[in-house]
């Protein structure tokens, strides 16, 4: 049995966990409320303050779907209740990054300034961090979308493995390779 999907998930007080047909779960939290609808295969049971996923066989389809659907669910509770959140770090001589309104205004050695729309449900952060450099923070309450912008920053310059230049992760490291060397 999937050790993942077995595991029961806490509710915390304050949060609220409806479960539809066609497996839609509402989940209304402090910071918000998030839906989505699960696989129809698993079995959703809210059992007080628990909620409990189980499968119908065990095919292999059926298993991988288990601890997936129990994570999500996962997630959608922490989400509402803690947030999500990324930091990234711009590393660069005259790479900045500056918050204007709703907008991400990124210098990242172009010919012009890259400039990023915060999501709905999303919000982004600039902070100045040591060494000249710039960390951006994204948070929100949906994990996939706080990952996927965070992403979609760090494709706007990507860290190169020379000197490191780049937007990067702030948990990320970089393989760094060695430069030419003079002919002799």
């Amino acid at each position: 049995m999937s050790r993942i999907g077995r595991m029961p998930i806490a509710i915390p007080a304050g949060v609220t966990v409806d479960v539809a047909e066609n497996n839609k779960v509402t989940v209304k939290g402090p910071k918000g409320t998030l839906e989505r609808v699960l696989p129809s295969e698993m079995e959703i049971k809210v059992e007080g303050d628990t909620i409990v996923v189980s499968r119908p066989n065990d095919l292999k389809k059926m298993k991988s779907l288990h601890g997936l659907t129990r994570t999500l669910i996962n997630n959608m509770v922490v989400g509402v209740t803690a947030g999500f959140e990324k930091k990234l770090e711009v590393n660069g001589v005259g790479y900045r990054a500056a918050k204007q309104g709703k907008q991400l205004n990124l210098s990242l050695g172009y010919s012009h300034p890259v400039l990023m729309d915060d999501p709905a449900g999303i919000e982004t952060e600039v902070q100045a961090g040591a060494q000249n450099q710039s960390i951006i923070i994204v948070k929100g309450i949906d994990k996939e979308k706080v990952g996927q912008f965070a992403a979609e920053i760090r494709d706007k310059r990507r860290p190169e493995p020379y000197k490191g230049k780049g937007i990067k992760y702030v948990d990320e490291t970089i393989r760094r390779k060695v430069g030419k060397t003079g002919k002799k």
